[in-house]
């Protein structure tokens, strides 16, 4: 395993020293543009991710023998440790999996709970107002129930090959013999105003003199890798009962803006199978997560409200591909925001907000020469007046994989701890989350509850997208998924309709300009050719919005050969195959 290790370390060197360059916006993880990628093409396997080193301990677990499942995990583990603001074991996700040879799909629900003790008004004041940005974040209340590892548990109990603990392998021995800092990271770290206050984040992330490590220095996570020991050994039982988990919730507990996470909240904690959610665009079948992830609903709804419009007959950045790209996305985060919640507690009229004829009604309110501004939620169930309108913060700091392994099966996961470097607390080596604030932080509007409101034990809605795609034979022709908050929807559509509608290829499409709208301003890419379209979107009624973009695509074509693999440039990700 060494000599393995060396080489990913070299690759990591490579990397430390490529030039970066932050781009300025107020996202929590904003983009960092390394250097164009290339389109990469693979015969039996395949696995893209966020980072080299992630992306290499998937590979080499394909490489022997191991399922999608397999590699997604040891992927994971490793990102945890590379990237670990953006996901890890404090956090969750929801995973897409294809079986090839039974041709099934499963949706693997790893959201966080709140705690038992929550309620609605956790993130009002006591003027009755939304808390302001840091207080809500940077608290032990914004701290859900992680359910990363109970997810991977139970995905790697029906869908993997090869034993449990051999997956840990490569991230213990990174985390043991270390790694050195990337440019993105160093980035994050020195722009992050929060993250010092916290004693152990300070001490692995700074030097003594208070500055972020800067990129190439050796980090060594001893403590994350005897976490990790422990969990290849017991099973997740370690993390979520035992030490492991009162040093959590007394972290979340002892932050002098205190929680109520509790031990009682970590040991019943139970991921959740749930039926994907499919629908027909033109001739291809696109897949992907059902509520409390709001993704694969929105994605959807938003294709099918653009499918009466001849999409390959415009350029991807002309005046009229983004204008109906953005009026398409307000209507379908109008309904999104009026509607989707944690099933468990709130059931979104899904049949009827998807039904063909409300989507025709809803298309046609598209005009092809005006904005029509601020969408209202439509009401195709007669339901609409039980709900308020309920928006949540939903910050940046997530990542994806898409990985198919030599057998055709497949893994589509993004996972999260909310916001850069999550609470900013870190227990044993990981972040903790916050994907609380993921919640309506007011539980009613003009008297109506809001679906999305804080209850106890429920799971705050998200964007996540993992989207897997079929054509008319039914064979996997794509996996794709972002990070960036509640714009990966749009992320994921846009990249769904140049891919599909117009055969750009998977790298091309990844890194494309976004534009789009989420029922707000329409946002144009900064530093792209899509800012000179401003003025005349304006003249069509949009406010505009400029702004870098924070994007991680991470995406899989099946080839006349095999498959091509693309990685976001606004990223550190590769695509490796073989």
């Amino acid at each position: 395993m060494i000599p393995r290790i060396g080489r990913w370390r070299a690759l990591a060197v490579a990397l430390a020293f490529a030039p970066v360059c932050l781009r300025a916006q107020p996202a929590p993880e904003p983009a960092t543009a390394i250097a164009a990628k290339q389109l990469v093409h693979a015969r039996r396997f395949m696995v893209v991710a966020a980072n080299p080193l992630a992306a290499r301990a998937g590979y080499e677990t394909l490489k022997r023998g191991g399922s999608a499942v397999d590699a997604a995990i040891a992927t994971q583990f490793v990102l945890n440790l590379v990237e670990p603001q953006s996901s890890g074991i404090g956090g969750g996700g929801f995973l897409l999996h294809y079986a090839a040879e039974d041709a099934k799909l499963d949706a693997y629900d790893g959201r966080e709970t709140a705690p038992a003790a929550a309620k609605p008004e956790r993130f009002l004041g006591a003027d009755g107002r939304p808390l302001d940005w840091p207080e809500a974040i940077i608290s032990g209340k914004s701290a859900g129930t992680p359910g990363l590892l109970r997810m991977l548990e139970l995905a790697h109990r029906e869908h993997g090959h090869l034993p449990w603990a051999q997956l840990f392998a490569p991230a213990i021995e990174l985390a043991t013999q270390g790694f050195p800092v990337s440019p993105r990271l160093h980035a994050l770290v020195a722009g992050e105003r929060f993250l010092a206050a916290d004693e152990n984040a300070r001490r692995y992330f700074y030097l003594p003199n208070g500055t972020a490590k800067p990129a190439g220095t050796i980090l060594r996570n001893p403590e994350f890798a005897e976490v990790l020991k422990r969990i290849a050994a017991e099973g997740p039982d370690a993390f979520y009962r035992g030490a492991i988990a009162r040093e959590v919730v007394a972290a979340v507990r002892g932050h002098r803006r205190a929680g109520d996470l509790s031990e009682a909240d970590l040991a019943s904690y139970a991921a959740k199978r749930r039926e994907p959610l499919c629908g027909i665009y033109r001739v291809w079948r696109i897949c992907g997560m059902p509520p409390p992830s709001s993704g694969g609903f929105t994605v959807l709804q938003l294709l099918k409200l653009l499918e009466r419009f001849d999409l390959r007959a415009l350029a991807p950045e002309s005046l009229q591909a983004v204008h109906l790209f953005a009026e398409a996305g307000r209507l379908a985060y109008a309904d999104r925001n009026r509607y989707i919640a944690d099933p468990d507690f709130v059931a979104a009229p899904l049949a009827a907000l998807l039904d063909p004829r409300y989507l025709d009604a809803r298309s046609k309110l598209i005009d092809p020469e005006r904005s029509m501004g601020r969408a209202r939620a439509g009401d195709p169930a007669g339901v609409v007046s039980r709900f308020g309108r309920g928006e949540a913060l939903e910050l940046d700091s997530t990542t994806h994989v898409s990985i198919v392994d030599a057998q055709g099966n497949a893994v589509a996961m993004t996972t999260s701890i909310e916001s850069a470097f999550g609470n900013r607390q870190m227990v044993h080596g990981f972040m903790l989350n916050n994907q609380l604030t993921d919640f309506a932080w007011a539980p009613e509007e003009e008297g109506r509850p809001v679906a999305n409101r804080v209850a106890g034990g429920k799971r705050p809605r998200s964007s996540m997208a993992p989207t897997l795609v079929f054509d008319r034979k039914g064979r996997l022709v794509m996996a794709i998924g972002s990070p960036g908050g509640h714009s990966i929807i749009n992320y994921v559509a846009q990249t769904l309709i140049d891919v599909l509608d117009r055969g750009m290829d998977i790298q091309k499409a990844v890194s494309r300009p976004h534009a789009g709208s989420r029922n707000g301003p329409t946002d144009l890419e900064r530093g792209t050719v899509l800012e000179s379209l401003a003025p005349e979107l304006r003249r069509m009624g949009h406010t505009v919005r400029i702004r870098a973009e924070a994007s991680g695509l991470h995406g899989i074509v099946r080839t006349e050969g095999g498959w091509a693999g693309g990685a976001d440039p606004r990223r550190e990700g590769v695509a490796l195959g073989e």
